[in-house]
């Protein structure tokens, strides 16, 4: 039979030894707790910090660098066209090409928001100004060349026009008001009254006819259609038998006339990429693009590329004229 001597010196090193068992047992859990805690939050720690490691260290290898184009409606299409064969070039630059008009491209160059400004005019006095109040030098690159086609519809027998005729139309002191005053019946149509069709004044295509067509102090008629895009231009004189406009070459369908304008000697010459090229169509104009001082790195080397070969068959393709002899 087991006697326990209760109270006795024996009984409390028992007691003693199993209190101090239990306390060894305790802290053991807790410390092995703690252990498993640190380790999660070491796990996840790190799950969170890879991927900022990640990007940093690869942040000159892994991302593609961002050249940002924007500006002429004219332009866009073979903005984009470049823009996505450039990725074949290079494929760690990424091209975005935004539209908007010639004077919102130059606006955001002067601004700071993009790098290169696509431009169907040549820069105004006033934005050379304002660019060099913010310090920006505006460098001035010929990408090819535009033909101004007048488009009609595809009913309009008009065979050619001139540039007087132009301005009476447009024009704000212009007299010509119906195609009959032009010596024009159009078949089917009862209302000959002129439907003029126009670009937003925010438009480089808007501001060189009126330029070129009206002169310089020149001012256009009040009741013209203003269009935001080249493409609406030429689709609203698809619809419409009374329209005339003007718009880009490149925009040119089978579904409207091109009408032949006369030169300085009453010549009739035909929109084209050839009399773009030669300047001989009364209303051909330079196409631009402009950057923030003298390019350097990725942005030169892109426009290097765009005056190429490759880079002016491209242009070549979408209707304009190249600034070089393509073989």
């Amino acid at each position: 039979m087991k006697i326990m001597l209760f109270g006795t010196r024996a009984d409390r090193e028992v007691r003693e030894d199993t209190s101090l068992e239990g306390q060894s047992n305790f802290w053991g859990l807790h410390q092995d707790k703690t252990l498993q805690i640190k380790m999660k939050f070491n796990t996840a720690l790190a799950a969170l910090l890879l991927p900022i490691v990640i990007l940093s260290c690869g942040k000159a290898e892994g991302r593609a660098k961002m050249i940002q184009n924007k500006g002429s409606d004219t332009l866009v299409n073979v903005a984009q066209a470049w823009s996505e064969n450039y990725r074949e070039v290079n494929p760690s630059v990424a091209i975005v090409v935004g539209g908007g008009g010639s004077g919102t491209g130059i606006s955001a160059m002067i601004n700071g928001t993009v790098d290169i400004a696509n431009a169907s005019r040549s820069m105004k006095e006033s934005e050379l100004a304002a660019a060099r109040a913010n310090g920006i030098d505006p460098i001035e690159w010929i990408v090819g060349y535009d033909a101004l086609a007048v488009y009609v519809h595809a009913d309009n027998p008009i065979e050619s026009i001139s540039l007087e005729q132009l301005a009476s139309i447009y024009g704000e002191h212009g007299e010509a008001t119906t195609w009959s005053e032009l010596g024009i019946k159009i078949p089917g149509l009862n209302d000959d009254k002129i439907v003029r069709v126009s670009r937003q004044n925010n438009s480089g295509t808007y501001a060189y006819f009126r330029d070129t067509v009206l002169g310089k102090e020149g001012k256009y008629k009040l009741g013209t259609l203003d269009m935001h895009g080249s493409k609406d231009v030429v689709d609203l004189c698809e619809k419409t038998p009374g329209a005339i406009g003007y718009s880009g070459l490149a925009y040119a369908t089978d579904h409207v006339r091109l009408v032949p304008v006369l030169d300085s000697n009453g010549k009739p010459v035909i929109p084209t990429v050839a009399t773009a090229a030669d300047r001989t169509y009364p209303i051909a104009r330079p196409l631009f693009m402009y950057t923030a001082g003298q390019p350097e790195g990725d942005i030169k080397l892109y426009l290097d590329w765009i005056l190429s070969e490759e880079g002016q068959r491209i242009i070549l393709n979408k209707g304009y004229a190249p600034v070089i002899d393509i073989k």
